[in-house]
Order: C-alpha cells, then sequence, then structure tokens
C-alpha cells in the first residue's frame, strides 16, 4: 500500500474523528423523544460496525438493525442446487466469486462439488472466465453470477466481450438481485423495527442515490448513503440523528466523494443492454420478492443456462434448517446471538446457515468480532 493511500485510510480511521463524533451524538440523542433503529442494509457496513466497535459507542437509544445487502447469504438453497448439479456434468466448467465456495445447498456446497471431481473455479473479476474459456474450446463454461447492483456491471462486461468477440462455449446463470425492492418489503412489513437506513456504499456507486428516494417520501424513513469507514458510518449516524432532532425526513449522501444522485450511467447503461427485470426472485429466508432481481434479455436465451438445461434443474422449493435465525437476521428481526446454534453446531468452519457463511454476513461479522459484545455484557 502506497504511502498516500495509507494516509487516506488513516484519515477515515481516526480514532480522535471517530470520538468525536460519538461526543455529537451523544449530545443530539439526548434531545431524541424516542429510540433509533438503524438499518445498516449492506453486510460490509455490519462487519465495520462490529470490527471497530461502534455500538459501544453510541447511546443506548440508538441502535443497528442488521439487512439483507450480503449477496451470497440471500441465495436460496435452490439456485445453489442449480450451481451444484451444473457443475457435476461432465463437459462444464462452473465459474463463479470466490464468496460461494461454501455455502450449502441441499445436495451440498460448491467445495463439495470440487471434492466429488467437479471443475469449479473461483475468480475475482467475471473478466477471467474469458481465459478460462478460450483454453478450454471443448468445454462449457458457466458463469454463475451473483452480487447487487455493484457486481452486475461486471457480469454484463463479460457478456458483451462473449458477444463482440463471438464466443460460443460461455454461457450464464444470473443471479443479480436488487435492493430497493427488498428495502421496501421490510419497511412494509408489521414486524418492521426499521427507523432509518444507512444507505449502501457501492450499489449506490453505480445506481446512484436515486434508487432511495421513496423511502423518506412514501414510508417516512430517513436514508443516508454512507462509505465503509468507521468515520463515515459514524459521521452518517451523525447525519441521520441530526434529522431526527430537526424533525426532518431526507435523503443524504455522506459518502460523497464517489456517490452522486444519479450514479454510474455508463454502467447502468451497458446493465440495461443485456439485462431485465426478473418478474419474481426468492431471497433466502426472505421469500419471494418481486422485480427484486435481474435475469438476462430473452433475446440472449442461447447464452442462458437456466433455459439450455432446464430440463436437469431442480425446482422443489427446499425450506433452511429449522434451528437457523438467518431468515430473520436478513429482514432485521433477530441478531445472531439470539440463534440457539449460533457459535456452536453453525461457526465458519461448519456452518449452518448462509449468514455464518459469508465473509459480509451478520452472523461471521459477530462470530469474529464477538469478544466486544462479550466485553459489554460483562461491564468491561
Amino acid at each position: 500500500m502506497s504511502l498516500e493511500l495509507k494516509n487516506l485510510y488513516d484519515d477515515f480511521r481516526d480514532a480522535d474523528t471517530i470520538k468525536a463524533y460519538a461526543q455529537i451524538i451523544k449530545k443530539d440523542a439526548l434531545k431524541l423523544q424516542k429510540p433509533i433503529n438503524i438499518m445498516e442494509v449492506c453486510g460490509g457496513h455490519t462487519h465495520t460496525i462490529m470490527k471497530y466497535g461502534i455500538p459501544q459507542l453510541l447511546p443506548k437509544n440508538i441502535n443497528f438493525v442488521h439487512g439483507p445487502g450480503c449477496p451470497v447469504c440471500v441465495m436460496p438453497k435452490e439456485r445453489i442446487d442449480h450451481a451444484f448439479v451444473l457443475s457435476m456434468l461432465d463437459d462444464v466448467i462452473l465459474v463463479t466469486l470466490g464468496d460461494m465456495i461454501k455455502v450449502p445447498g441441499s445436495k451440498g456446497s460448491l467445495q463439495n462439488a470440487r471434492s466429488r471431481g467437479a471443475d469449479v473455479r473461483f475468480v475475482y473479476s467475471p473478466l477471467d472466465t474469458l481465459k478460462i474459456a478460450k483454453e478450454n474450446p471443448e468445454k462449457k463454461v458457466i458463469f454463475f453470477a451473483i452480487g447487487f447492483e455493484t457486481t452486475t456491471p461486471m457480469s454484463a462486461a463479460l457478456f458483451d466481450s462473449v458477444i463482440k468477440q463471438g464466443i460460443k462455449n460461455i454461457l450464464f446463470h444470473i443471479n443479480h438481485v436488487t435492493v430497493p425492492e427488498a428495502m421496501r418489503l421490510l419497511v412494509s412489513s408489521r414486524d418492521n423495527k426499521i427507523d432509518a437506513f444507512l444507505g449502501p456504499a457501492h450499489v449506490s456507486v453505480i445506481s446512484g442515490a436515486k434508487i432511495y428516494e421513496e423511502f423518506p417520501r412514501d414510508f417516512s424513513k430517513p436514508v443516508v448513503v454512507s462509505g465503509f469507514e468507521p468515520v463515515d458510518v459514524m459521521h452518517s449516524i451523525s447525519m441521520i440523528v441530526k434529522q431526527f432532532v430537526e424533525n426532518r425526513c431526507d435523503l443524504e449522501v455522506e459518502y460523497n466523494r464517489l456517490v452522486s444522485f444519479d450514479g454510474n450511467l455508463k454502467a447502468q447503461e451497458l446493465v440495461k443492454k443485456y439485462f431485465e427485470k426478473a418478474s419474481v426472485f426468492k431471497w433466502r429466508g426472505i421469500g419471494n420478492i418481486e422485480n427484486s432481481a435481474l435475469k438476462l434479455r430473452d433475446e440472449f436465451d442461447e447464452y442462458n443456462a437456466e433455459v439450455i438445461y432446464k430440463d436437469i434443474l431442480p425446482t422443489k422449493e427446499i425450506n433452511d434448517h429449522k434451528l437457523c435465525l438467518c431468515g430473520d437476521i436478513l429482514r432485521g428481526v433477530a441478531t445472531p446471538p439470539e440463534c440457539t446454534i449460533f457459535g456452536t453446531s453453525c461457526k465458519p468452519s461448519s456452518p449452518v446457515g448462509s449468514c455464518m457463511v459469508s465473509s459480509e454476513g451478520a452472523c461471521a461479522a459477530y462470530y469474529k468480532y464477538g469478544n466486544m459484545l462479550k466485553k459489554e455484557k460483562h461491564g468491561l
């Protein structure tokens, strides 16, 4: 890491700045008429909050509610089974992003598939799929695409390259989901505990802050789009508290060094060129959410693995483990310590639920940084 970049990170992790924001928040929180529950939609924010002990810096009338912004966590077992089945075909190389390796479906994880001889490869960039396909012309290379608005342009860029280069042995299984529809479902549910949102950082760089306009306008829920660093998060919380103190309900952008109102228009255009809204997508632990995912446009069915292999892909709905509370955690109505198998039969080395598998999952964050919670509980 260069000295200049290190200094930039240091500025956004500066302890004195974090403490200063804590004092501002504490002072403003005395003026609140009721406690505030803030949902951080993104799993990256959850890990920052836990890693830097932010709950311990806040007054007791400001609480966090964890959200569903972890693409691996919300992937239903049925679609993981699709990946498993496809990977076991003799003429297939299945390519996906690394977080998918341990996510359990009903047939096992992709790690289990590899141990049974499947050719499963994990890449940092979807464009690495091009090299794999060119080196294996006799194979069908299926890219199992996951992620929110953040990673969708990369899948679109890969598809664009496939079309322009005339590559015929790359197929796509698209599992891209979109944030606003899930937020809308959660804030509309009767058991929601949400008073305000910390808007995702990377998602908003692509989509722009405009996708959150409806929440202050239609649901009276303030949204502050926050960066990932602890200073960003503390600044964003102070902005939210200030809105409540001033009796405002607005969409604001804290992460204005990268997020604009309209977002990355070029990336959005590329996505629209090849993808369209799917009518419904099942989110793990949450259920079906209308218009909350993308699929390849119908004119590209010859590249769509779901269409080509539809006769062998599982269709049966699969329930999660009865003791697993991932669904409640993703909906913001439970926290990981409330799950009876958290940290015992469910841990990173042997995950039962998807929230423990992903590096962005709330359970993984609590497990990794849980000592802070123990200290708080015992008054240390």
